[in-house]
């Protein structure tokens, strides 16, 4: 933690700052994104988020758009890998859109690990509803990479 000695003389901590988080899918200070709230179980090595999606991400009437379910899907895996504690970038991704997603119901995006090996993470995610019926699920491979590489060119 950061030291400053202000006018008075006595050594006062100073508060990290906290890095913004503008991410479209998860990111709180962003005011157009979707803010989902995920959550890690270490046990059952889970991310787990319920959401409700509004007529802003319609496709077709009344359902989710395509992007949109990849964006919930991409992001439940992408959450899996800081179980690991890495940051990871999605390198490839496969959809099964099984079922149109209703708009305006409680629905539960779940993601878990299927393999990993050195860099290379492999993990899955599902989008259910209420009663447990599989919406669309994914497979996604991810790279970890350094954070001060990703974050170096923000550091300036």
């Amino acid at each position: 933690m950061a030291r400053s000695k202000p006018a008075h003389g006595h050594e006062v901590s100073e508060k990290p700052k906290r890095r913004k988080n503008h991410c479209f899918a998860c990111g709180k200070d962003n005011s157009h994104g979707m803010r989902l709230k995920f959550f890690l179980d270490e046990q059952t090595r889970l991310a787990t988020c319920r959401f409700k999606l509004s007529r802003r991400y319609q496709g077709p009437p009344g359902h989710a758009h395509g992007g949109i379910i990849a964006t919930i899907l991409d992001e439940a895996m992408g959450k899996v890998n800081r179980l690991h504690n890495v940051i990871a970038l999605t390198r490839a991704m496969h959809v099964d859109y099984l079922k149109p997603v209703p708009l305006g119901k409680t629905l539960l995006v779940t993601g878990r690990e299927q393999s990993v090996n050195g860099r290379e993470h492999v993990n899955v995610a599902e989008i259910s509803d209420d009663d447990g019926q599989v919406l669309a699920r994914s497979s996604g491979t991810f790279l970890a990479i350094e954070p001060a590489r990703l974050f170096a060119k923000f550091r300036r």
